[in-house]
């Protein structure tokens, strides 16, 4: 599956945020785009974010050694001692923030 396909049937929007998240990962370093049926998997040696269309929002799920303590935080997965996953939703680009970009950047520096 390519991302256009996996972002095919969902609203324009989702595409857009996930092109703004991706461009602010390229200034950071290499990131590896694995397209799969639920969304697509970033990736720096490991995975460090995904990207899941959902029916009203698309879910950016960031995998941080810490649980991040913050109103834009959905939900919290501790998936062991040493990940966890926070999901922010989004649904226009202009949610791609300060916060959220710092959170990739985090996100980016765990996965290495």
């Amino acid at each position: 599956m390519t991302v256009d396909e996996c972002f095919a049937p969902w609203p324009p929007a989702y595409r857009e945020i996930y092109d703004v998240l991706v461009d602010f990962l390229s200034t950071l370093g290499d990131v590896h785009a694995d397209a799969v049926t639920v969304g697509v998997f970033l990736k720096r040696g490991r995975t460090l974010a995904e990207v899941r269309p959902k029916a009203r929002c698309l879910s950016l799920e960031l995998a941080l050694h810490r649980r991040i303590d913050h109103p834009r935080i959905a939900r919290t997965i501790r998936v062991n001692a040493d990940r966890t996953i926070n999901v922010v939703k989004l649904t226009r680009p202009e949610e791609v923030d300060d916060d959220i970009r710092a959170w990739l950047a985090e996100a980016y520096d765990a996965a290495a």
